[in-house]
C-alpha cells in the first residue's frame, strides 16, 4: 500500500486552498493516481472513529469542545439520503497533524496562518484514494466559544466542526455565497447558501451549524444510501463561450417550488456538468463566473479556470425527474 499525506488549509476565514479533483458536480477532494484523479473518501465501512486532543482554551473546556465537535458531525450523519457514521473514540494526548494512525481534532496554535480559522488533512491510500488518517486542528490564536446562541467576538466551534466534518468527509468548496472585497485585503461575507462555503461570517455568528440543501447533495453524492439515485434526479449540460467549453464556471439549480439551491461546476474541456440530488421538479439555472472567493479556495490550478464571461440563465425552465436526468441543456454565455 503506498501512502501520502496532503494538507490543504480547508478552514473558513477569509480564504483557503485545497487539493481539489473534477468528478462530477460537486468539488471533491482528491489525489492524482497515474494521471487519473481518485476522490477521496473514508473505505466502505462505518463509524469512523475521531478522537479528541486534550487541551482547552480560554472559554472552551475539552468535553466542551467535544460536544461541540459532536454535534457538527452529528449533521451530516442525520442526513436521510448519505451512509456516514462517526464514533467518539475518546481523548488523547497526541495533537492534530500527528501520523499516529489516529483521527485526531483539537486546538493548535498558528499565529502565522492568521486567516485560517481551522484545517483538515489526510493520510491517504494513493492507489485507490482511501483516507487512511484524517485530522482537524483549530487555531488557538483565534478566540473561540460553544454558547448555545453565539458569543460576539468568538468564533463557533460548532459551526467550524460542521464545516471543518464536511471536509474530513472529502467534500470540496461550494460557491454558494455572495461576498465584497475588504479594503485591507481578503473578502467579507454577505450571505451564504452552504456550510461548505470557504468563507466564514464574523465572530459570533452560528448559522452554519446547519447544513443546506446544498451540503446535502455534496455528501449524498460521495457516500449515497440506497435510496438516494432512486428517489432523486441530475441536472445536465454544457456552459461553451464562442462554442468553447469553459472550466470552472458556477452552475446554480434553483427549485421553483421549495427555494432550495444546489450548485456545481462545469468540470472539463467541453464545459459538462452534472448536479446529482436534486427534488424531482422545475429548476431556474443560473451560469456565473468564479468571483467570490479566491480561484485556490476550489481548484488546485486556478489558470485552468475561465471567469471571463458574464453571469447568464438558461433561457427555459429545467425540469428534472425522479431518478433521472433532465435533458442536456446547452448554455452559451458572453464574454465580459
Amino acid at each position: 500500500m503506498s501512502a501520502s499525506r496532503f494538507r490543504g488549509a480547508l478552514m473558513t476565514v477569509v480564504l483557503v486552498s485545497a487539493l481539489q479533483a473534477p468528478a462530477h458536480a460537486y468539488l471533491k477532494l482528491g489525489s492524482d493516481v497515474n494521471g487519473r484523479t481518485i476522490s477521496l473518501l473514508w473505505p466502505a465501512r462505518t463509524p469512523v472513529r475521531y478522537f479528541i486532543s486534550d487541551q482547552s482554551v480560554d472559554g472552551v473546556s475539552v468535553p466542551q469542545f467535544r460536544e461541540a465537535v459532536g454535534r457538527g458531525f452529528d449533521a451530516w450523519q442525520a442526513v436521510e439520503t448519505a451512509s456516514v457514521g462517526f464514533e467518539f473514540g475518546g481523548f488523547v494526548g497526541g495533537r492534530p497533524l500527528d501520523q499516529d494512525g489516529a483521527n485526531v481534532i483539537g486546538f493548535a496554535s498558528r499565529p502565522d496562518l492568521e486567516r485560517t480559522l481551522a484545517s483538515t488533512s489526510f493520510l491517504i491510500d494513493t492507489r485507490t484514494g482511501e483516507i487512511l488518517e484524517s485530522d482537524i486542528f483549530f487555531n488557538s490564536t483565534f478566540r473561540w466559544s460553544v454558547a448555545p446562541g453565539g458569543e460576539a467576538g468568538r468564533f463557533d466551534v460548532q459551526s467550524i466542526a460542521t464545516h471543518e466534518s464536511g471536509h474530513f468527509l472529502g467534500l470540496g468548496h461550494s460557491l454558494l455565497g455572495e461576498t465584497e472585497p475588504r479594503p485591507t485585503g481578503g473578502r467579507r461575507l454577505l450571505a451564504s447558501g452552504a456550510v461548505m462555503f470557504p468563507i466564514a461570517f464574523t465572530a459570533g455568528n452560528i448559522v452554519d451549524r446547519d447544513l443546506t440543501a446544498d451540503d446535502i447533495a455534496g455528501v449524498s453524492d460521495i457516500y449515497p444510501d440506497g435510496k438516494f439515485r432512486r428517489t432523486t434526479g441530475t441536472l445536465q449540460g454544457t456552459v461553451t463561450r464562442n462554442a468553447k467549453g469553459i472550466f470552472g464556471a458556477h452552475v446554480v439549480a434553483f427549485n421553483l417550488r421549495s427555494g432550495d439551491m444546489v450548485g456545481g461546476f462545469s468540470l472539463d474541456d467541453i464545459g459538462a456538468f452534472a448536479i446529482a440530488g436534486l427534488a424531482a421538479g422545475t429548476y431556474i439555472v443560473r451560469i456565473e463566473p468564479l468571483d467570490d472567493g479566491d480561484v485556490e479556495s476550489f481548484f488546485e490550478n486556478p489558470s485552468a479556470v475561465d471567469a471571463d464571461f458574464k453571469a447568464t440563465y438558461y433561457q427555459r425552465l429545467v425540469t428534472v425527474p425522479e431518478g433521472g436526468g433532465s435533458v442536456r441543456i446547452a448554455v452559451e454565455v458572453a464574454a465580459k
